[in-house]
């Protein structure tokens, strides 16, 4: 017979491996590529101290003439709190009773972990490119149950939503029962007692301002990152192109090069909206070039350029792309993937008031880029490009005159 110390003890030892393996490695490629370290967490904090410039303390001069003035190197303090990151899975007592034999336990708990890694694949991913507050999307109209969305690629159906106007919450805890990705549409579980407005927007359950900071904190134009003004501390804005253009070799080298040449940053992952990956294939094809693939940490495939492979992503618009260097991005972390655990080391626990047992996989951490202006954001990409063939010219090969 199947009991809770059984469950607990293959929650703890069959699952918790496997678990951490799965989120570190596969739940995004961008994310297998940025190192994890529980280096510079102080208590609740990430303070990180990151260079920036060169030392000043060099110069030139004459043979008997005073030497350069010593000047120390610059140094930046980072400083962040660590994020709660939480998965719950829910097992009923029914369902723990009616599991005679291990065998049909086994396959219970495995149901309830894969929704649980599914579920927090997609939102490591998404947390990865968004800027922290959890936004999934803005209310652009609302009729008879029906939300229209701004975008829906942050969504899905399943996901618990609360919803903000200006003014603060108007509703709490809507769960997301279909996604009509074409028209941009969601309806929910159970319609909402008031209506959604204009402008309201949706955060993810208990998220608001309360996610990792991700790309979105990162690129933007204003604000601060990490504790710092981005007015004040102006070298911390990245290399960010709006103009409207075709995807090209020398767009991408362009960028590059100034990176390397200004803030010595080495790109080594390319990450773009479906959109953009589509209009590169082309551009491959019509200059009749070959389209070479990498596999990735985690077994990801990626096409390649000059060797740098590039990743479409589900959560970066179709006309995006970034230019990133992933050696200065880490993980700061407290611990690893690990179960809360209550009174006596119980990882299952029950509900209170609920013919019900939950779990709670939990991880304590926040992204830091060392080197924010090393890496580089194109928006307005078209999604299509010029074939520089498309116009045949007809050349007439015939001879005139005679063999002689």
């Amino acid at each position: 017979m199947v009991d809770l110390t059984t469950a607990q003890n293959a929650l703890k030892d069959a699952y918790l491996l496997a678990v951490c393996n799965q989120l570190n490695t596969r739940a995004n490629p961008l994310l297998a590529k940025i190192k994890q370290s529980s280096a510079d967490v102080y208590g609740k904090q990430i303070i990180r101290v990151a260079p920036f410039g060169i030392n000043g303390g060099v110069g030139a001069g004459s043979e008997t003439g005073v030497l350069p003035t010593a000047n120390e190197n610059n140094y930046i303090q980072f400083k962040t709190t660590l994020k709660n990151l939480y998965g719950t899975i829910e097992i009923s007592d029914k369902a723990i009773r009616a599991s005679s034999n291990s065998g049909a336990f086994i396959d219970l708990l495995n149901a309830e972990m894969e929704g649980l890694l599914t579920a927090s694949k997609f939102n490591l991913g998404r947390m990865l490119y968004g800027d922290g507050t959890g936004a999934v999307g803005k209310v652009t109209s609302y009729s008879s149950g029906t939300v229209t969305m701004d975008s829906v690629k942050n969504l899905i159906e399943g996901m618990v939503v609360d919803v903000y106007s200006s003014s603060g919450k108007t509703h709490s805890g809507l769960r997301i029962a279909y996604v009509d990705r074409t028209n941009k549409q969601i309806t929910f579980t159970v319609t909402p007692s008031t209506a959604l407005n204009q402008n309201d927007t949706l955060y993810v359950q208990g998220s608001k301002d309360n996610e990792i900071t991700g790309l979105g904190s990162i690129f933007a134009s204003t604000g601060s990152l990490y504790g710092l003004d981005k007015a004040t501390n102006k070298w911390l804005n990245p290399y960010v192109s709006s103009t409207s253009q075709e995807i090209s070799d020398n767009i991408l080298q362009t960028a590059i090069d100034f990176l390397e040449e200004n803030s010595g940053s080495n790109i080594d992952f390319i990450t773009c909206g479906a959109g953009v990956k589509r209009a590169y294939q082309q551009y491959l094809a019509c200059y009749r070039r070959n389209i070479d693939v990498t596999e990735l940490a985690g077994g990801y495939k990626a096409l390649t350029f000059n060797g740098i492979p590039v990743v479409s992503d589900r959560f970066i618009p179709d006309d995006t792309l970034y230019l990133l260097d992933t050696s200065k991005f880490t993980l700061h972390q407290l611990c690893d993937w690990d179960w809360i655990e209550g009174e006596g080391g119980k990882i299952l626990r029950q509900k209170a008031g609920y013919p019900a047992y939950t779990a709670t996989l939990v991880k304590y951490a926040d992204l830091i880029c060392d080197q924010p202006n090393g890496q580089a954001k194109f928006t307005n990409i078209k999604s299509t490009v010029t074939n520089p063939f498309s116009t045949v010219v007809n050349v007439d090969n015939s001879q005139s005159g005679s063999e002689g």
